[in-house]
């Protein structure tokens, strides 16, 4: 099967159809363009959404992704990060491989066949020249034989002519045998001409047009095939990213099934555990009192001027309600049930179970954020000190790995001068030191109180302890609004006292109490043996040579307690100081 002999008479209609094979050539190129454009597009858009679901850095929000569901959402997300790479792989092996590859063959198919087309219009022309040769020799041929007839016909009648004379009829004669001579001349060059002509055409439909369209076919159908390779290489790219996108959704699933619902319950509890205890069993009020009295004592008058308890801390009251309900302002409308306060007692803010952690509750509503964190619930306060402790140890490593890097290049300047001055650096050096320094410091006092928390190292002294022991035992430790409370001649309960002034009266009494604190006692002497300078919370300035009281010995985080006169106390670095410690005071210790 040969388009040379079966379609030899098909030129136009050949260049029809390998102009449509190219045609539809581009055409699956520009397919596969926008192919890639949409993946393009597509792996874009799957980036920003995956981009716009990240959790953002140093945000509450990025706190909240400890928990395993959201840590498998967070991996689902950089899993579908990575499936929107191996669009993007798509995209690019289509490009590199397909279009590229494609686009260079249509150009050397459109060259070979215009080359060939060449050659058929060429051989066209030449055969098309070769019958215009035939057809004006034969054309001529026949003008002469037309000529030598009649020229033969003239010398004939001229011949039978007795009128005639003989030299005309010579001249006759002489005419046609010239004419019959040009005739037979003639005759000799359209046979030549035709056999030539018959010679070209064979060669034309039997050599060249079947050659030319043998090479248009064979460029055909390499087209043909070459488009074929392109669609399984156009499979092929897709195949290839399958396994990693396979990868991609088998760690989404790995992701879902790490989930684990325990572990999220037991992060709740460490992210709200306040680490209060409980509220005990309700005391019963008893509202039978007021009806037990005289009349006089039920007067308006002197339930007015008695009813009026001193505003102080601890003192008993009467009227005094359970922690966090609040009053009825109105005399005549009835009490609510118990059922209900207790209700909104159990949604209300934990109790203060001492004096320092309700001045801390009172400076938190004045905005002041402790240092400390002693705003904070017990456990709570726990992680945020283990976290501030983690995060100077980070800085403080990384001064001291700054440190080893001048010290290192210092030793290289003292071993090349030629490279710098190793005198320049020591003020860098000195910096770097005095900042590790500082942040050791400060990591010693956020441990203290860490230690505090954890039950390493008394909150306070033993003498303050007792104290707040008895007034717990007293006073149970349910009071959180403390204002008192005036009851009315009906037997409800007015408040008389807005928040502001409750507030005042608090921090008054309990700085009184705090205040009447005694001082502790002292258990020892130091000598300060180097200059120690206190701008931290808590410390205490020294000169060298100094002499104060021991107030507190080192527990063993490098730290003693001392004391220069009633005002002025405060810790001091153990090793700034010698130590000298009375055997007889209680809690004393022998030094060898």
């Amino acid at each position: 099967m040969s388009w040379g002999t079966e379609l030899w008479d098909q030129f136009d209609n050949l260049e029809k159809h390998t102009q449509w094979g190219i045609d539809i050539l581009e055409k699956y190129i520009k397919f596969v363009k926008e192919r890639t454009e949409i993946e393009l597009s597509y792996a874009k858009q799957l980036r920003n959404l995956s981009k716009k679901y990240q959790p953002k850095k140093n945000s509450k929000e990025e706190e909240e992704y400890k928990y395993t569901s959201c840590k498998a959402f967070i991996s689902t997300l950089n899993e579908m990060n990575d499936y929107a790479g191996q669009h993007e792989v798509i995209s690019e092996n289509m490009a590199s491989q397909i279009i590229v590859d494609l686009a260079r063959y249509v150009q050397e198919l459109k060259q070979e066949r215009k080359s060939n087309f060449h050659d058929g219009r060429k051989a066209q022309q030449h055969i098309e020249t070769c019958w215009k040769q035939l057809e004006s020799s034969k054309r001529r041929f026949e003008r002469d034989c037309k000529e030598a007839d009649r020229a033969q016909q003239y010398f004939e009648k001229m011949d039978a002519d007795i009128n005639v004379t003989k030299a005309d009829v010579e001249k006759a004669r002489q005419q046609a045998q010239i004419r019959h001579q040009m005739a037979e001349d003639s005759k000799a060059d359209y046979s030549s001409i035709l056999q030539k002509f018959n010679h070209e055409q064979h060669d034309y439909y039997h050599t060249h047009i079947p050659n030319i369209f043998q090479k248009i076919q064979e460029m055909e159908e390499r087209r043909i095939v070459r488009m074929g390779e392109s669609m399984k290489t156009y499979a092929e790219v897709d195949r290839q990213v399958i396994p990693i996108i396979g990868k991609c959704l088998d760690g989404i699933v790995k992701a879902a099934e790490s989930i684990d619902q325990k572990n999220d319950s037991q992060l709740v509890i460490e992210a709200y555990k306040s680490g209060f205890e409980p509220p005990g069993d309700i005391e019963f009020e008893d509202y039978t009192q007021p009806m037990k009295r005289t009349v006089s004592d039920n007067s308006l008058s002197n339930s007015r001027g008695e009813g009026k308890p001193d505003l102080k801390f601890g003192g008993k009251s009467k009227g005094k309600l359970w922690p966090f309900i609040k009053k009825n302002k109105s005399p005549k409308q009835q009490k609510e049930p118990l059922s209900h306060r207790f209700n909104e007692f159990m949604t209300s803010k934990p109790k203060i179970h001492c004096f320092r952690s309700l001045k801390r509750g009172l400076s938190l509503k004045l905005g002041a954020t402790p240092e400390d964190f002693s705003n904070l619930p017990p456990e709570q306060r726990r992680k945020k000190l283990q976290q501030k402790v983690d995060e100077l140890n980070k800085e403080i490593q990384k001064e001291m790995d700054q440190r080893d890097a001048i010290t290192k290049m210092k030793d290289v300047y003292l071993k090349n001068p030629q490279m710098g001055d190793p005198a320049s650096l020591d003020h860098k050096l000195a910096e770097v030191s005095q900042n590790i320094e500082k942040l050791r410091l400060e990591t010693q006092k956020f441990e203290a109180w860490l230690a505090e928390v954890e039950g390493r190292l008394p909150a306070r002294s033993e003498q303050a302890r007792r104290q707040s022991g008895l007034y717990d035992s007293q006073n149970p430790p349910t009071v959180n609004n403390c204002a008192q409370d005036r009851e009315s001649p009906d037997g409800s309960y007015t408040e008389e006292q807005t928040q502001e002034s409750e507030v005042k009266v608090l921090a008054t009494d309990f700085d009184d109490e705090f205040d009447d604190e005694e001082p502790l006692p002292a258990i020892g002497t130091c000598k300060a043996l180097y200059t120690f300078e206190g701008q931290n919370e808590g410390t205490i300035s020294v000169v060298e040579g100094e002499t104060l009281y021991v107030i507190e010995e080192d527990k063993g985080d490098g730290w003693t307690r001392i004391r220069r006169n009633e005002d002025e106390e405060g810790y001091v670095p153990t090793s700034y100081v010698e130590v000298c410690l009375d055997k007889n005071a209680k809690g004393a210790k022998t030094y060898i």
